[in-house]
């Protein structure tokens, strides 16, 4: 059917629920709304469905949650044996119908013979890791956007191991959904029926409690905390999100006396009112936190996205004022700690491994290598580091030590297999107590670190491309950039050149290849004569294209210089 074909059923379909039905009415005139909406479905792939919410094939709402459930159900029962046996859990943050969603989910499964496990409230989308692999479960759902604008909502579809769908079985319901009648095709119980007899199950506080002993297992000094607890304080905001219980219960926990919280950002609220976005990479979010740290004078600023698997802090420097600490020097700045502390309680085990995406920093290389750890890069999405985690355990060897991405995500330990801010929240908290010890801040502590390893610096942009035709027009870009490589950026040679798509690496001075040895994805990544680094990839969430640039340079104002030179470049790189 056509877009306009497909908009008539759904107004036609006595299944449609009047409020629906009423939003569909509204843009009868308006074609290009209605071809945005119903020219083919909300894609589904390894990250799951997200968009924004309303009716139509192309937007987040009950039908299409429920068509592709229905798809994730069918793929379920392809494993064959016992899979519908093992259940499968769901969670839900605090956005906007995502209560309503995750039930509807709850009623698909459960009308296909599948035991479901849903949890009480909203809960952080790690602790969904971690109770699929407690509870034994199969697979996994989590309605949440992340850090998206409250317009957006989305659905996180898990697998047995606790990482994000392997390709594989993506591909499967991918195909299911093209297949399933979004209104006919998909099975429904009563959900206080099922709830009734047991085949939906409630979970809530039993799982918080074993979660939380695993999180706080992660602690690397104990007393840290506890030692400057009279003189040390921080300030915690969830963002209107998941991150509102545990993460406080964490910090508490874990010897923190003096936790002020952003009252106004304690409630749970969809429309995040006291934000633009509720991204803890953005500074603005942190604008009520750091008023109020300013009025109890507050060490540290810590903030949680909506479902509470990033992580965001700021941190004083010498004058007294609050500084962002980006990701990638979250991320530095813990591995340092976690290795410091470790050589101080004994020393890193000999078979010790972190892992890292490829467009995280490169500050991570230098780290591990002069404390002897191996390092592992992987491609974009913390499945991948999933991964590395499943593989080692499989072979029954190495000690996982830390991951990471530059987007704010974070874990230690591996009794999740996705990033963690409640973790990451105690561990810079601890990390933080460590130096204050010392009569330093996060600051000084990350002036150190470079000094010791060197000025290494990243930038990331967003080049949208949006409208009926942005897939395609990334697609182009992307194809473009491979039929027509660049031999130079900013003046600097690219030594050579990883298409992830074609799976190998070339070198452009003698055009010999090797393979990349990561699995196939849309990734062009160029190795700059210089060192540094520039990568592109189409955003799997959202209608943009994405560069990062990964750099080093002999003092912080020259890679300043530098990373403000390869922006200013992009337009040539990317058109």
């Amino acid at each position: 059917m056509n877009y306009m074909e497909n908009y008539k059923r759904w107004l036609d379909n006595p299944k449609l629920d009047a409020e629906s039905r009423r939003e569909l009415e509204a843009i009868a005139d308006n074609h290009d709304e209605i071809e945005l909406r119903f020219l083919g479905n909300l894609e589904f792939g390894t990250g799951g469905l997200r968009g924004t919410m309303g009716a139509g094939l192309n937007k987040m709402n009950v039908y299409t949650v429920a068509q592709a459930t229905q798809g994730m159900a069918e793929m379920i029962a392809l494993e064959g044996g016992d899979a519908k046996a093992h259940g499968v859990v769901i969670a839900y943050d605090s956005r906007n119908n995502s209560a309503l969603f995750s039930q509807t989910a709850a009623e698909v499964l459960s009308a296909n013979g599948i035991r479901v496990y849903l949890f009480d409230g909203v809960r952080p989308t790690p602790e969904l890791s971690f109770a699929i692999r407690h509870l034994g479960c199969i697979a996994g759902i989590n309605i949440t956007a992340s850090h998206n604008p409250k317009e957006y909502n989305g659905y996180k579809a898990y697998w047995e191991d606790g990482a994000q769908l392997p390709p594989q079985h993506a591909d499967v319901i991918s195909a299911k959904i093209k297949e399933i009648d979004i209104f006919d095709g998909v099975k429904h119980d009563d959900f206080d029926a099922a709830v009734k007899t047991g085949k939906i199950r409630i979970i809530g506080n039993e799982v918080d409690r074993v979660y939380l002993e695993n999180v706080l297992a992660q602690r690397v000094k104990l007393d840290a905390v506890k030692k400057v607890a009279e003189d040390f304080s921080v300030v915690y905001t969830p963002l209107h999100g998941a991150g509102h219980k545990l993460v406080p219960e964490a910090l508490r926990a874990s010897g923190l006396t003096k936790l002020y919280t952003v009252k106004e950002q304690m409630v749970l609220d969809g429309n995040f009112p006291t934000v633009k976005k509720p991204n803890p990479e953005l500074p603005d979010a942190f604008t009520l936190g750091i008023k109020l740290a300013n009025e109890v004078g507050s060490d540290l600023i810590i903030a949680t996205d909506p479902d509470s698997d990033r992580m965001g802090a700021m941190t004083r420097t010498a004058d007294g004022s609050f500084v962002t600490i980006t990701g990638n020097q979250m991320a530095s700045l813990l591995l340092d700690y976690i290795f410091t502390a470790l050589r101080e309680n004994g020393g890193i085990p000999s078979d010790a491994y972190a892992v890292k995406t490829i467009v995280s920093t490169e500050l991570a290389t230098a780290i591990c290598r002069a404390n002897g750890v191996k390092l592992y890069n992987v491609l974009t999405g913390f499945k991948f580091i999933g991964e590395v985690i499943k593989e080692h355990e499989a072979r029954g060897e190495g000690t996982f030590l830390f991951g990471f991405e530059e987007s704010y995500g974070y874990l230690k330990g591996t009794y999740a297999r996705d990033k963690d801010a409640v973790c990451a929240a105690m561990l810079a908290v601890e990390m933080a107590a460590y130096y204050k010890a010392k009569g330093m801040t996060l600051y000084d502590a990350l002036q150190k670190l470079y000094a010791k390893y060197g000025y290494y610096g990243e930038k990331s942009l967003d080049v949208y491309m949006e409208g009926l035709d942005g897939i395609e027009r990334r697609a182009r870009t992307m194809q473009s950039l491979r039929e027509h490589t660049p031999k130079e950026i900013c003046g600097t040679p690219v030594a050579f050149v990883g298409d992830y798509l074609a799976e190998k690496i070339t070198y452009l001075a003698d055009g010999k290849t090797e393979p990349t040895g990561l699995p196939k994805s849309d990734v062009l990544y160029f190795g700059l004569a210089n060192g540094d680094v520039a990568v592109v990839r189409p955003s799997g969430t959202e209608p943009k294209i994405k560069i990062y640039y990964l750099a080093s340079a002999e003092n912080a104002a020259a890679l300043a210089e530098k990373l403000d030179k390869y922006a200013k470049a992009t337009d040539t790189l990317v058109k």
